[in-house]
């Protein structure tokens, strides 16, 4: 029995999400079933966290353990072969050792997601699946200083999903930056975990202080008094996509550049 890595990439606009539900397809679920083709097992996937109905993955991470003789990196290969265009798998290996085993969620150091809004007065037919459009005039400025607030530890139970239930809504901001890409402004934010729908909820509330609706305080006080209506509007799905995992034996972004022949 060995364990396998996996790098993945998908187009969440299909799916109703990363895990299996039974109100539709889930990357999961379309996953497992061709890595039970290539391997002849029953496959169970273990991944570094769910994204929502919509959300996209740069650089999922997951893992399975297999008795299959099919060297690590050939899996890749093989299952790309039996998946829809909108699913990748980008990198398979073997799992790095690790105290009490390797375990792509539980293992997690920090994580990176970006969320993307396109500004302008119009929308683009190019970025209707993967960016938000918003045709009021967004202050970087602004959204910064918002943005800004989030970083360190807090207790973020006013940016979770009222149906969350998460153990503890304690976590720690790396990372938290608005940048302007020509008509596109983009928010980098990593952590070390993230409640359901809390980048979303954190986008939709510095939306509306970068529109001028609403001010800092709002962050402030959603901080200082953790309750779900202190915080803002959800952001829509697609605009959302998890960017980079990081572990403490690898880097989905060391991973990803060997997929690369640009070697400039």
């Amino acid at each position: 029995m060995k364990r396998i890595v996996l790098i993945i990439e998908y187009w969440g606009t299909n799916y109703v999400g990363w895990q299996v539900q039974p109100n539709g397809v889930s990357v999961q679920e379309v996953l497992a079933k061709a890595l039970g083709e290539v391997t002849g097992e029953e496959i169970k996937l273990h991944a570094s966290g769910r994204t929502d109905s919509g959300v996209h993955a740069r650089a999922q991470v997951a893992h399975f353990d297999t008795e299959s003789r099919i060297p690590a990196d050939k899996i890749a290969f093989a299952v790309n072969t039996r998946l829809p265009k909108d699913i990748r798998v980008k990198a398979s290996f073997i799992a790095p050792e690790a105290e009490g085993g390797f375990h792509s969620r539980f293992s997690v150091r920090k994580k990176h997601y970006r969320y993307r809004v396109l500004n302008t007065l119009h929308d683009s037919a190019f970025t209707a699946d993967t960016a938000l459009h918003v045709h009021y005039p967004l202050d970087l400025e602004r959204l910064n200083a918002a943005a800004a607030l989030f970083l360190g530890t807090h207790d973020f139970a006013a940016f979770k999903a009222v149906n969350s239930t998460a153990a503890t809504t304690v976590r720690t901001i790396y990372r938290s930056e608005w940048r302007r890409e020509g008509d596109m402004l983009v928010y980098d934010v990593a952590g070390s975990g993230f409640l359901y729908n809390m980048v979303r909820i954190m986008v939709g509330t510095m939306l509306r202080i970068g529109m001028g609706y609403d001010d800092l305080s709002v962050i402030e006080n959603a901080l200082a008094k953790p309750t779900r209506e202190n915080a803002g509007d959800t952001a829509p799905a697609h605009g959302l996509t998890l960017w980079r995992v990081e572990y403490d034996a690898f880097d989905t972004e060391d991973i990803l550049s060997q997929n690369s022949f640009n070697t400039l």
